[in-house]
């Protein structure tokens, strides 16, 4: 008897190779590993047998497993964490694929499971969440990846850039990427199969992009900015500095 598909499951995937933070997802806050705290965002919104991390360190599964997590162990060999998706999509079967990044210690629960009823409404759809920008200083970071949304709510274009620009070079509005995303299986296994990045993926360093650029539509939703992604060795003292206060 075929196994029965889920219709959807959670995986955070993690590795330790990062070049602005070198072994990101063990960086300690507060006596927990970063992914530790990712893990708990993910378990206050779906139950824990949903939710599995893929990684390609043997050092990152012993830890994962210590607090109780599902590891599934992937190729050192993934363009993006997308494509670890992908693979990992390959040994769990499910219609939907609920993606929360390792670095993302205080993202709301409520964000979470947002994406979640939206994919369960809309499973065929790619969907990514966006929140307002309040800041020139974010508008102009390259570490914050700012979105154009079309007026029917689906992805335009996405960049590092300060967009939207204007001549006089001045922040007037904007949004930013929330990295808590839903794919279908059958959009997965196309992004990998392409098996390298697209042009403005690459230039950009973004790999929602390559869903654009390969001609899908991704559904852009509404989530609650309200958290710290942790990017530079100054996010993390952010977020440690966020959990004494």
């Amino acid at each position: 008897m075929s196994e029965t598909v889920r219709d959807y499951v959670v995986v955070i995937p993690a590795r330790l190779k990062s070049s602005r933070l070198p072994e990101k997802p063990l960086a300690n806050i507060g006596g927990k590993t970063m992914l530790e705290r990712t893990y708990e965002r993910a378990l206050g919104a779906v139950e824990e047998n949903r939710i599995y991390i893929a990684t390609d360190s043997d050092k990152i599964a012993d830890v994962c497993r210590s607090f109780g997590a599902k590891v599934v162990m992937t190729s050192e060999d993934c363009l993006t964490g997308t494509d670890r998706i992908a693979e990992f999509a390959e040994k769990v079967s499910a219609r939907t694929y609920i993606n929360v990044q390792g670095d993302e210690p205080f993202m709301p629960t409520g964000n979470i499971r947002a994406i979640i009823d939206a994919a369960l409404e809309k499973p065929d759809d790619i969907i990514n969440g966006w929140a307002w920008i309040n800041n020139e200083a974010d508008w102009r970071s390259p570490n914050v990846p700012k979105v154009v949304i079309r007026e029917d709510g689906r992805l335009m274009y996405m960049s590092r850039a300060p967009i939207p620009g204007n001549k006089a070079d001045e922040f007037h509005f904007s949004r930013r990427q929330v990295c808590v995303y839903a794919f279908p299986a059958a959009a997965l296994a196309e992004f990998a199969a392409r098996a390298r990045k697209t042009e403005h993926e690459m230039v950009e360093d973004i790999e929602i992009l390559r869903f654009v650029e390969m001609g899908y539509e991704v559904k852009m939703i509404e989530l609650d900015p309200d958290f710290i992604s942790v990017d530079t060795p100054e996010d993390l003292e952010r977020v440690r500095d966020q959990l004494v206060q």
